[in-house]
């Protein structure tokens, strides 16, 4: 069983093909548990469509930024916030534009998405999880690909994101930035915990470091 405290930042790490994504793409509601319950707060989602989930309060980011290259900034934050649970329009307008501030991209509002650059598409992909309003933010492997310098911008931001309440599970195979965020750390292996708790402690465990970072013990 695994547990996230309301306004935690938790951190999941393990191997290519751990289930790492399998496990976010059970909580957003895009593969269906063989067995099991799925809660958020005290009510079960576990048969709840993955659109009801995001109004429900589960934002999430992919590894992959996929943006809507023709669109400007602004209006791929715009199309997002449609999805989560709404307001009136002068409100969302406003939302986005605080999203966008938060993100740091608000100076990029009016450019096309295509334009940005990979830590500018990666603040983007944050941004649009942003918009839907989560209480549960899914962090998909956010800083790969990042340098050192566009790392720490981003864990600025994120911790930022976290300490205004919101709840974060992040997936990262760059340890470094995970380690500077979260609280708590789980590692998994073929779906299986094999090491939790406090970060550090976590990546020297024997388990992991033979499994996660191929070393024996």
């Amino acid at each position: 069983m695994l547990d996230v405290a309301e306004g935690e930042a938790l951190g999941i790490i393990g191997p290519n093909g751990a289930g790492k994504s399998s496990l976010f793409n059970l909580i957003a509601g895009r593969l269906a548990p063989d067995a099991g319950t799925i809660r958020l707060d005290s009510t079960d989602i576990t048969r709840m469509p993955a659109r009801k989930r995001v109004h429900a309060g589960i934002g999430r980011s992919f590894q992959i930024p996929q943006p809507f290259e023709h669109m400007t900034t602004y209006e791929n934050v715009s199309v997002a916030a449609c999805f989560g649970a709404g307001g009136s329009e002068r409100a969302e307008q406003a939302h986005v534009v605080d999203v966008l501030y938060r993100t740091g991209l608000l100076s990029k509002a009016n450019l096309p998405a295509g334009a940005l650059s990979l830590l500018e598409r990666k603040r983007l992909e944050m941004a649009r999880a942003l918009a839907t309003k989560p209480r549960l933010l899914l962090l998909d492997e956010i800083a790969g690909g990042l340098t050192d310098a566009e790392c720490a911008s981003l864990i600025a931001t994120i911790r930022e994101v976290n300490a205004s309440g919101t709840t974060i599970v992040w997936i990262e195979h760059v340890t470094h930035a995970l380690l500077a965020v979260v609280t708590r750390l789980v590692a998994i292996d073929f779906g299986k915990v094999i090491g939790e708790g406090d970060p550090q402690a976590v990546m020297e465990s024997d388990a992991v470091r033979r499994v996660y970072l191929g070393i024996e013990a």
